[in-house]
């Protein structure tokens, strides 16, 4: 796949870049390297301090790189702005919080002289260059989730980032530069996929982490594993979206729409599978395929849009694939389903019924702006719909009964359960999958310390 800039509103080529040679990727992996042995000895608050000056100037540059996303990958500008907003905060809440996070542990007193110690404690120490391999549906809070703690830990970034958003990566690295942070901490390294296993097989890069496809997934796991690095994996997702007979209806009805086309129905954490319980199914599913008729299709540029174009052309036909498959086996479509006409990777939302197990769509991952919808008579039918799924990211659950709070809180296997809500990924809490969804967590403490040397320092009497 080239590297290059392609409207998926037009299907024109914008911009053109060269992949880095073998000696610019050394060079770039001897400065992280050479970087890093200065850079982990930063103190907390001077990280910190340069963190917020990142966030600072993209607060400022906001609607020049919210248009650069749109251009790139196709999301309506609104949600560009909205992303770029929500990667300024996440900076500020690791610089906030980084010292608590990475603080040294004390461990009880009782077992710290059981030991035979005079002191003990746990210390959060950085590993080194990390590189990240990171899609283009989010290109810049893919990132920044990673690069935030990870650079507040003292680590340095190598970013390769997916080849169809190559100006938000260029961006990215320039940001941290003109922040302060030294040339080496964060590098955005231009090259196919091809480049990456040479790369993570290079004894300077101590860890990855990949969010992409299951095949790309796997194949950086598996070099990993054979290095024996530590990484830390989000894949695909088919998140159920439940709802009960005692939730707000006409509230989750709306909810379900933004939950199944933001950012153009290409979202990990989009709700994707519908499984509505009988009692309420037909008024449910009145308002939702009626929200989603009402939806704008159209230049991502222009505010009242929203749902613009894939992001690529071949994103759209496995889209059509797993529709048109749907439907010769039997499902409904309640709206879209039809390839508009004209220029640009343009797919309408899009309802599907009467879902079996045989279809593909019910097994895969549906990239782009098309919700299956599933009834179910009880709350066991509710969960067993739920679960039949290879991935495991993320639910959302429509019930204001307790009792069933608890039941799906322990029953749905995924990485988070979200009531009453949308799925959001948010720094103060820990995110990422089970199941084939990947694994690791991402976000909060967690994430940061995922890229820790977490290391027990004892004293003896």
């Amino acid at each position: 796949m080239p590297i290059a800039t392609v409207n998926p509103a037009t299907g024109e080529t914008l911009e053109t870049f060269e992949a880095m040679d073998d000696d610019e990727i050394e060079r770039r992996l001897e400065l992280a390297e050479a970087t890093f042995r200065t850079y982990r000895t930063t103190p907390i608050a001077e990280r910190a301090r340069l963190l917020n000056r990142a966030a600072d100037l993209l607060d400022a540059e906001r609607e020049d790189v919210a248009r650069v996303m749109t251009t790139e990958m196709g999301k309506p500008l609104a949600q560009a702005r909205a992303e770029a907003a929500k990667c300024a905060r996440a900076m500020r809440w690791y610089a906030e919080h980084g010292e608590e996070l990475l603080a040294d542990e004390e461990p009880a007193e009782a077992d710290v002289k059981d030991s035979g110690a005079s002191r003990v404690r746990v210390r959060y120490r950085p590993l080194g260059p990390v590189l990240a391999v990171m899609p283009w549906n989010f290109p810049l809070w893919q990132v920044i989730r990673f690069a935030a703690p990870a650079l507040m830990a003292g680590n340095v970034g190598l970013l390769k980032h997916a080849s169809n958003v190559p100006q938000t990566a260029l961006y990215l690295e320039d940001l941290f530069h003109r922040a302060g942070l030294p040339e080496g901490c964060f590098q955005t390294l231009l090259i196919g996929s091809g480049a990456v296993d040479e790369i993570l097989r290079d004894e300077r890069v101590r860890a990855a982490t990949l969010t992409g496809s299951e095949p790309a997934g796997r194949a950086v796991a598996s070099t990993a594993g054979e290095m024996v690095k530590k990484t830390v994996l989000e894949l695909g997702g088919s998140d159920p979206f439940i709802v009960m007979p005692s939730a707000d209806i006409d509230r989750a009805a709306q909810v379900a729409v933004t939950a199944r086309v933001q950012n153009n129905g290409q979202s990990c954490i989009a709700a994707k599978r519908f499984i509505v319980h009988t009692d309420v199914y037909d008024a449910f599913m009145e308002k939702f395929v009626e929200g989603m008729k009402a939806l704008r299709v159209g230049d991502p540029m222009e505010e009242d849009t929203d749902v613009g174009p894939l992001a690529s052309e071949r994103g759209r036909a496995d889209l059509e694939e797993l529709v048109d498959d749907a439907r010769r086996s039997g499902a409904t479509v309640l709206c879209g389903g039809e390839r508009p006409e004209g220029p640009g990777w343009y797919y309408p939302p899009t309802v599907l019924a009467d879902i079996d197990r045989e279809m593909r769509i019910h097994r895969e991952e549906a990239f782009g702006p098309v919700a299956t919808v599933y009834r179910a008579d009880d709350l066991d039918e509710a969960v067993l719909i739920a679960n039949d799924s290879p991935f495991g990211l993320s639910s959302n659950v429509w019930t204001r009964d307790e009792a069933e709070v608890d039941r799906f809180a322990r029953d749905i296997e995924a990485g988070g359960v979200y009531f009453n809500g949308m799925t959001a990924s948010h720094p103060a809490f820990p995110f990422g999958g089970i199941k084939r969804s990947g694994y690791g967590r991402e976000l909060s403490g967690h994430g940061m310390h995922e890229f820790c040397n977490i290391t027990t320092l004892w004293q003896g009497a």
